[in-house]
């Protein structure tokens, strides 16, 4: 009888030159790399996601504040805007008011009366009043015009061809393009019924035609 030594087992018999290792079986590492890649695609999957997210609410905010920008520029022009309407409404109104001594001043150079310091203060407030864009307007000679003229006298003339201001009653004022006082003039209208002056004589010329039939007539 064989004795047994305690505390071992048999074991059973391996190949010579491979190990305990070799014995047990193995676990495919393909499904750990595939795994590794699925994680890595999610995550990438993700950060794109977030990219997006970022990219959009930065044009979000990119167009705030393009907006923002056009409104206050549009603030701007306005405020600038009403400034000028402001300061030309003030200057008018100021002017309006020295229209009247304007006019003294006027009908005492007429009269010859506007001579000694009188002459230096008046010559000096006509030219504060062009520097502030004061322009007086109203000849005579010149076209009716209703936009800009007023007529308080009326009358008929032969020498005119159309509605003309033939006396200037009054200047008319005007601050750039916006008229505080029209010109108060005469005005005269071509006479009723007159024919033009090139008309005239016309008639009294005989045709040609008719030089020819009062020649001699043959025999």
């Amino acid at each position: 009888m064989t004795e047994e030594t305690p505390g071992f087992e048999e074991k059973p018999d391996v190949p010579s030159g491979a190990t305990s290792d070799d014995a047990e079986p193995k676990a495919a590492p393909a499904s750990g790399a595939a795994s590794a890649g699925d994680a890595n695609a999610s995550e990438l999957t993700g950060l794109r996601a977030q990219l997006d997210q970022v990219r959009t609410a930065l044009g979000e905010r990119t167009a705030d504040l393009q907006r923002l920008q056009a409104e206050y520029q549009n603030y701007r022009r306005r405020v600038e805007r009403d400034r000028i309407t402001v300061r030309e409404i003030a200057i008018a109104n100021l002017l309006t008011e020295l229209l009247p001594t304007l006019d003294d001043i006027g009908r005492a150079r007429e009269h010859g009366e506007l001579v000694g310091g009188f002459k230096s203060v008046a010559e000096s407030l006509e030219t504060v009043a062009a520097k502030m864009g004061l322009q007086q307007f109203g000849k005579e000679g010149e076209p009716f015009d209703p936009t800009i003229h007023e007529a308080l006298m009326h009358s008929y003339a032969p020498d005119v061809t159309e509605t003309t201001c033939v006396a200037i009653l009054q200047p008319g004022y005007r601050i750039g393009e916006r008229t505080i006082r029209p010109a108060r003039v005469a005005v005269a209208e071509p006479q009723p019924g007159a024919t033009p002056a090139k008309a005239e004589g016309a008639d009294e010329a005989p045709a040609a035609g008719d030089e020819k039939d009062n020649g001699p007539e043959e025999g």
